[in-house]
């Protein structure tokens, strides 16, 4: 039996304490629907229908959907407790929103949008079809329930989708993971202060004007393509995500410099009880003129050693107290390490209904923070790797990095 009362990780808090009335720390997952369950042939929604299946699963004791349950109380010791949820409110119908394009100007509205703390946080968004477009959803979660690859478990057993395996974990090493020494801490914070980027509007204050525009790619041709150039999926994706930005800056009439620095979240073999745990690797984009693959093989060499180092380091050292977590928000509004966020998650290979509806597409978006202006996540899915493009339109325009994305990708997958 789960219990009705349990303290946050500091990992989970971190995330509670990284919220700012400007910075909203909300991930989202958003997607077309064909007809069956709910979603009627004309794209019409049972609402009363969709609400009966959440509170169904919900009701039905699946321990890795207590955080849909409950809510945060804040205080010196910040712990999730049992709540009542208003179903009308957490399940609800929103406007049309026409195709891809329209989820995507919707989810650019929502990402300033907070979850209230005085509910689990958590809402269902149901998107009715319109003019001879699918049906959608958005999926809204507070980052304290669930990172990428958690966010991913939670997803699947929210659907029901009990055979689909979750994504694997690394393996668990010794000290991976682990606290690190204070004189590894030192250093990793001396680097973040020391080292700084090229001013590039991708760095400044974060405005509310968002947009978000999504791509997408056959995984399996991506996979061999990035495999004949001797990378991975994600060496592929930061090699487009580079065209993606250099194209981006070069429209706005911005300075590109060499190489653009991006943080990569990595996940961590030691999770606990936690939604969030994953360490970080820096990765350097090269942005010189010069063909997509090209730019793969730069970028893997760094990758190989990268990856294997974040996982030796760990989550960073100042979000675990609260103290801490107060300085490193402080830094990351004026730091200039870094200049933009990746992430690539595995999600499910098999296609999932959503109360017996099938996604027949799902992007991710997640949140942009502190000065970095640019955030973009991939997730594979069915055999396809979709990937979503939050940006700040003071800094750079996602539908810009989008089109050059697509074509990056395209080019890589044949």
């Amino acid at each position: 039996m789960v219990a009705d009362t349990e303290p946050l990780t500091r990992a989970d808090a971190a995330t509670l304490q990284l919220e700012s009335a400007d910075q909203v720390n909300v991930v989202i997952a958003t997607g077309l629907l064909s007809p069956g369950g709910f979603v009627g042939i004309d794209g019409r929604l049972d609402v009363a229908a969709a609400r009966a299946w959440v509170t169904e699963r919900l009701a039905s004791g699946d321990p890795e959907l207590r955080r849909l349950s409950q809510r945060v109380v804040d205080g010196t010791h910040p712990s999730w407790q049992a709540a009542d949820i208003d179903f009308d409110h957490h399940v609800r119908l929103v406007e049309a929103a026409p195709g891809a394009d329209g989820l995507a100007e919707l989810c650019s509205r929502l990402m300033t949008r907070p979850l209230p703390l005085t509910r689990p946080l958590w809402e269902l968004l149901l998107v009715p079809g319109s003019s001879g477009q699918p049906a959608g959803f958005v999926l809204r979660l507070h980052h304290s329930v669930a990172d990428g690859t958690g966010g991913v478990r939670l997803f699947q057993r929210l659907v029901g989708a009990f055979d689909e395996p979750s994504s694997p974990r690394p393996p668990t090493r010794p000290g991976v993971g682990a606290r690190p020494s204070l004189g590894l801490s030192l250093v990793r914070i001396f680097a973040l202060l020391s080292q700084r980027t090229r001013r590039t509007p991708l760095l400044g204050r974060i405005s509310p004007r968002r947009e978000v525009a999504f791509a997408q790619v056959d995984l399996a041709a991506l996979a061999a393509g990035s495999r004949n150039l001797g990378g991975t999926i994600n060496d592929a994706l930061l090699a487009a995500v580079a065209m993606g930005v250099t194209s981006a800056l070069a429209e706005r009439g911005a300075p590109i410099p060499d190489s653009l620095r991006a943080s990569v979240p990595v996940a961590l073999a030691d999770r606990g009880n936690s939604g969030n745990a994953t360490g970080v690797m820096v990765v350097d984009l090269p942005t010189a003129p010069a063909a997509v693959d090209t730019r793969l093989a730069a970028i893997a060499t760094q990758t190989a050693r990268a990856k294997q180092q974040a996982r030796a380091q760990g989550t960073f050292e100042l979000t675990r107290s609260r103290w801490g977590t107060r300085l490193f928000w402080f830094l990351a509004r004026y730091q200039r390490f870094v200049a933009l966020f990746v992430s690539n998650v595995k999600g499910p290979a098999a296609r999932l209904t959503l109360g017996g509806a099938p996604i027949a597409a799902i992007w991710p978006v997640t949140p942009i923070q502190g000065n970095i202006r640019l955030g973009i996540t991939a997730l594979s899915y069915h055999e396809r790797l979709y990937c979503g493009i939050h940006s700040d339109l003071d800094g750079v325009s996602a539908a810009v990095i989008a089109a050059a994305l697509q074509r990056a990708l395209d080019e890589l997958a044949h």
